[in-house]
């Protein structure tokens, strides 16, 4: 989808319809979208898309019965906070949200607006839901999967680079996106041979310098188990990969089509609109707590073969007949 025919999609849901033509209409219904990607993101055009296109599925059409306000950017803890606050205030019936962590600050905003979270890491675990099967308060959704799939990140880097023998975890420690999926990694480590250690992503500073001190010694390569952050900082993270000519594996395609190695992860067009269907559900009476949280079912493997060439990486040809995409 071109940039201009997507917010000309948005504008859509903020355009008054004649009066005449609203009053043979539905009653117009409230859904909010807190983003913590800026509005022209490529992966947010994909998702909202996506988004829409399932509640259209489900009987909503924006512009008819349904009206959509989006908050998007929301980057940092003050940006959510705002934008959660100036979503509340316009008085959605339901909300969908991006991640665990931006879910997290906006059910500090609100315990009784319904939330539908997409590709959420051990919501459990980050006190979203009281369990998966039921989630006993204002927010459900859908994980981006189970925190121990990060072993698989793993595998595909020695995959793709058998002589590593370093790997640097990028990750938050702060979340349990980050500490949980270090973990899995970190007890993998002996299989694979390899030694495991984290690097810290809480500021940019921080990560810079430590990817770099990292580099120092041979034989290293990267797994990102922390997209929240990353997201902000994807340009960077992919030229000091580059630049220290470390291999590195991403849970996103979105790395991967900037410039990344290669990616595995959750289809996050297909939360999306598995999660159109929930918000559906909610529009229709259904409540949060009764929902349980799903977990993604489709996954893909992504490689970036003008990176490996530039990695002097020799791709396996299994692994390329089996990636979902390749970019060339």
């Amino acid at each position: 989808m071109r940039r201009r025919d997507f917010i000309r999609l948005l504008g859509t849901a903020m355009s008054p319809w004649p009066l005449a033509a609203r009053a043979q209409q539905e009653r117009m219904r409230r859904i909010g979208v807190l983003m913590s990607r800026p509005v022209d993101d490529p992966e947010s055009l994909l998702n909202i898309t996506a988004f829409v296109q399932g509640l259209q599925e489900a009987g909503w059409t924006v512009g008819r019965n349904v009206r959509i306000d989006y908050r998007w950017n929301a980057s940092d803890p003050e940006r959510m906070r705002t934008g959660a606050m100036e979503l509340i205030a316009l008085s959605p019936e339901v909300i969908l949200v991006n991640s665990g962590v931006v879910t997290g600050v906006l059910l500090q905003t609100t315990r009784t607006v319904p939330v539908v979270f997409v590709t959420a890491i051990d919501p459990v675990g980050a006190g979203l839901v009281a369990s998966l099967a039921r989630p006993g308060g204002n927010a459900t959704g859908f994980a981006a999967h189970d925190f121990s799939l990060a072993t698989k990140l793993l595998e595909l880097l020695k995959e793709i680079a058998p002589r590593v023998a370093r790997v640097g975890v990028l990750r938050d420690p702060t979340v349990p996106a980050g500490s949980a999926p270090y973990s899995a990694i970190h007890s993998a480590a002996s299989s694979f041979r390899v030694e495991v250690g984290p690097i810290d992503t809480r500021d940019i500073g921080e990560l810079e310098r430590a990817i770099t001190a990292f580099a120092e010694r041979p034989n290293g390569g990267l797994i990102l188990v922390a997209p929240f952050f990353a997201t902000r900082s994807r340009d960077l993270i992919i030229t000091l990969a580059a630049r220290h000519r470390l291999p590195a594996i991403y849970p996103s395609r979105i790395f991967v089509a900037a410039g990344g190695l290669a990616s595995y992860g959750a289809v996050t067009t297909d939360q999306y609109q598995l999660a159109a269907s929930y918000v559906a559900r909610i529009l229709k009476g259904e409540k949060p707590a009764d929902l349980p949280v799903q977990a993604s079912s489709k996954f893909e493997t992504v490689i970036n073969l003008n990176t490996a060439k530039a990695l002097g990486l020799e791709v396996p040809p299994l692994l390329l007949a089996r990636a979902d995409e390749v970019i060339e």
